[in-house]
């Protein structure tokens, strides 16, 4: 494991700790509310709040937000393969955010090359993407890359990300070595 330069290590404390929404349709800021989607609702299947049941994200007429909604809360509740399922339901699979996801995804599963190539796929569509620079720098911290996780975190910060969910818990990840899972 290589460690911060002093310099390194005074840069990763010196924003503030606030945080705020990732960029995305969700609240990133703190773990996602459980719902219907995880209490009810098996498999790769998700809550609609319209109908009051459990449906097949393939065949539902759930927006993109439900669906990223769907896919943080099964992820956080540890069912990844159901959160891939949803993914795979989404029409845009080219979509930056939806890349973003397969790459957070494939990182929990431990597969840390497709989640690399998830990532810089999401980076190539938006290189403004912070939530993906935030998770590819968390996964970097995680396979003791910290030289490279400061470089996503110098990003985030000259891409307007500062004081953001995606900054500052990428920042602390730098900062304690744990990462988020959400």
């Amino acid at each position: 494991m290589r460690f911060l330069t002093l310099p390194a290590l005074a840069l990763a404390f010196a924003l503030p700790a606030t945080a705020h929404a990732a960029g995305t349709g969700s609240d990133s800021t703190t773990p996602p509310s459980t719902t219907k989607t995880t209490q009810s609702c098996e498999g790769v299947q998700v809550w609609d709040e319209k109908t009051k049941t459990c449906v097949d994200p393939k065949d539902s007429s759930l927006d993109a937000d439900t669906l990223y909604d769907a896919v943080r809360e099964l992820a956080y509740a540890g069912r990844i393969s159901d959160a891939q399922g949803v993914l795979a339901a989404m029409p845009n699979q080219q979509d930056d955010r939806v890349l973003t996801y397969w790459g957070f995804t494939h990182r929990k599963l431990g597969d840390t090359v497709q989640a690399q190539a998830f990532y810089d796929r999401a980076l190539t569509q938006n290189p403004d993407n912070i939530l993906a620079r935030s998770y590819m720098g968390q996964g970097m911290v995680d396979a003791g890359d910290i030289d490279g996780a400061v470089t996503q975190w110098r990003e985030i910060t000259a891409r307007g990300g500062k004081g953001t969910w995606a900054e500052a818990s990428l920042r602390q990840a730098i900062a304690t070595g744990t990462t988020y899972n959400y």
